[in-house]
């Protein structure tokens, strides 16, 4: 780690949580840009594992839910 980046990340400790969220934002799109590997939050995580159980219970949208998501895109 350079001596400019810990010194900004103990600063960071400081910060309202906010900012600190907006750090952890950034870095995690540097992060993802230089070795192009996306790691899911636990939200997006748990949409993922929600979506899967949906499909191995045989739960889909019919071709006019999909249609009418679309629609506006569309129009």
């Amino acid at each position: 780690m350079t001596p400019k980046l810990k010194n900004l990340l103990e600063r960071a400790e400081t910060w309202p949580e906010a900012a600190q969220d907006d750090l952890v934002q950034s870095m995690i799109e540097i992060e993802t840009r230089y070795t192009g590997i996306y790691r899911l939050s636990d939200d997006e995580r748990a949409g993922v594992e929600k979506g899967l159980a949906d499909m191995r219970a045989g739960r889909f949208a019919t071709d006019e839910e999909v249609a009418a998501v679309f629609k506006p895109a569309r129009a």
